[in-house]
């Protein structure tokens, strides 16, 4: 099979297919991407250089598209250079953020697999869910970054959305080309390990799953994923229990969500709130197996989340059987069921939030079989197992099916 494979970033979502489709020597992969990042043996990796960036005066409202047009000539021209080198694909995959936007005019005998992400609402997800009334210039501009999203829709083949959440977000006459398959989870990496230690470098601390450790992990400490909720709980937290200590991965940015003027939501919690920062452990972003090692010692792993795209994290600490903690929105609540395979409060209910955290420290043995259904919960349905055979076979299908119309359509077959 020859797979063209197209992302701003690399590997990103396609690390485990990719892995899974250089085991045969047969396949030929080129990824097509602007990230300058390690390279993945048996894999083609072409990376496009951006003309220009977004210019200021364009139109606010625009901003989101012609980002999207940018990469989307610099990936066309370099697919260009790979068509004119003889290449051409079976199936081109890739991924709704401008790169897939002209690959049907450079291979138009050739089906195109999008992966979609997200498609911006006004209302139902994560617009408005902070209580914010929205004004017509914010809906105009929100309704402008869906212009690339509608043209991919419009031109695939076929789709695919890691949950079903996410695939709900999109319009219902694309329904019949979205498929919803989750990325994967490696649950043979991503496990328990009673023995696990994480060392908090910089204060020579060393913790295991026998200490009072509450974990918090994401890529950015931001509203969207409820770090100021978080950090409130942490604060009553820290008043009613001496032995506890509070360990957050992520890095102080903002990726998701809107940022603050002058601050960053670490710097504004730390400066509001009464804290005990000799046990809050801010330890930034961690290698894969120290932030395996983190969630693996976890007393409580706390993830909250606006009504949008679920993050890796939470998958990750269900298949390392943490207790989780999280928020009762509509993502999670996909995968987490109250009480059964984790604890779940409402988003802005710091109290609630404060008395599951509580329940899970105090009630270890309670929560064994609730970690164990946590992981279950993934193995079975989740795990590169089941996945990457679920992804395979829909290329496969999309290939054939593909062929089958152009023969169609060739009037080769005989009806």
């Amino acid at each position: 099979m020859n797979i063209l494979f197209l992302h701003r970033n690399f590997p990103a979502q396609f690390r485990y297919l990719i892995k899974e489709l250089v085991k045969n020597k047969e396949n030929k992969i080129v990824f097509i991407t602007n990230n300058d990042s390690h390279k993945i043996p048996g894999v083609m990796k072409i990376q496009y250089r951006l003309k220009r960036e977004v210019p200021e005066n364009c139109h606010r409202y625009l901003r989101f598209y012609e980002e999207a047009i940018i990469h989307a000539q610099a990936a066309a021209e370099a697919a260009i250079q790979l068509r004119n080198s003889g290449f051409i694909p079976d199936i081109i995959y890739g991924h709704t953020w401008g790169q897939t936007l002209f690959m049907k005019d450079i291979f138009p005998e050739v089906p195109l697999l999008c992966y979609f992400e997200w498609f911006y609402n006004s209302v139902g997800a994560d617009m408005g869910f902070d209580g914010e009334v929205l004004s017509v210039d914010k809906l105009a501009k929100l309704r402008s970054k869906n212009a690339h999203l509608l043209i991919d829709l419009y031109t695939c083949d076929a789709g695919i959305c890691p949950t079903k959440f996410q695939k709900k977000q999109f319009p219902k006459e694309f329904d019949d080309k979205l498929k919803v398959i989750y990325d994967g989870v490696d649950t043979d990496y991503c496990k328990p390990n009673e023995n696990a230690v994480f060392k908090i470098d910089n204060k020579d601390l060393i913790f295991t799953s026998k200490d009072e450790v509450v974990t918090y992990a994401t890529r950015g400490l931001e509203a969207y994923r409820g770090f100021p909720e978080f950090m409130q709980a942490v604060e009553r937290l820290q008043k009613r229990r001496k032995n506890l200590h509070v360990i957050i991965a992520g890095e102080d940015r903002v990726c998701y969500g809107p940022k603050l003027a002058d601050t960053t939501y670490k710097k504004l919690m730390l400066q509001k709130l009464d804290l005990d920062l000799d046990r809050i452990h801010f330890v930034g972003k961690l290698p894969f197996a120290r932030y395996v090692n983190l969630l693996q010692i976890s007393s409580a792993h706390v993830y909250l989340t606006y009504p949008f795209v679920v993050s890796w994290s939470l998958f990750d600490a269900m298949s390392c059987a943490c207790p989780i903690v999280a928020s009762a929105t509509e993502p999670v609540m996909e995968f987490v069921e109250n009480n059964k395979s984790g604890l779940l409060f409402d988003f802005y209910d710091i109290n609630e939030q404060v008395e599951k955290i509580e329940y899970a420290l105090n009630n270890r043995e309670k929560m064994a079989s609730i970690r164990a259904n946590a992981r279950n919960v993934i193995v079975e349905n989740y795990s590169l197992s089941k996945m990457i055979p679920q992804h395979l076979e829909y290329i496969n299908s999309i290939i054939q099916n593909y062929k089958i119309h152009q023969m169609k359509d060739n009037k080769v077959l005989k009806v």
